[in-house]
């Protein structure tokens, strides 16, 4: 086998988080419904954004993670993440609301800013924070696509050529 192989590209890696957010998110639903109301449907919820939110947030987050990694230990870093979603769940929600598309609503919380955020998820995030940089930045990092995938080394191509009799 030869080298290490190269590291995922960025779109794949945001595509990773995006996967990973989109799957927390139906899971937290269906843990949260099923708290509230003894669901044992188990059913999650989300919108397709979400897709789009949780990968792009994710992948910002880890340029963060990348920049203060050496810098500021972990729950200072999860407290910068907890901000950085906070002003993402906001800024999206505050666009998607415009064009009648905001999946959420948060006016029924006591600590809401708007109906986009509140501060009742807080710990929700910052947990969630932390499971994003240990497991899924962290390891998403570390993979590399196996050479045996990558183009082989190219060959000349053969030369025709037309002969006279």
């Amino acid at each position: 086998m030869g080298g290490m192989g190269d590291p995922l590209s960025p779109l794949g890696r945001w595509y990773i988080y995006a996967i990973h957010g989109y799957f927390s998110e139906v899971m937290f639903t269906a843990t949260w419904d099923f708290i509230r109301d003894q669901d044992w449907k188990f059913q999650g919820v989300t919108s397709v954004w979400a897709f789009f939110i949780y990968g792009t947030c994710s992948f910002i987050l880890e340029r963060v993670y990348m920049m203060l990694r050496a810098r500021c230990g972990l729950l200072t870093r999860c407290a910068l993440y907890t901000l950085c979603i906070y002003l993402w769940e906001f800024s999206t929600g505050y666009v998607l609301r415009h064009f009648n598309a905001c999946p959420w609503d948060y006016s029924g919380f006591a600590y809401n800013f708007m109906g986009l955020v509140t501060l009742e998820y807080c710990l929700f995030w910052f947990v969630g924070s932390l499971v994003l940089e240990k497991l899924i930045i962290f390891n998403t990092l570390r993979l590399r696509l196996d050479g045996a995938s990558q183009k082989p080394k190219e060959r000349p191509a053969p030369r025709f050529e037309l002969k006279d009799d």
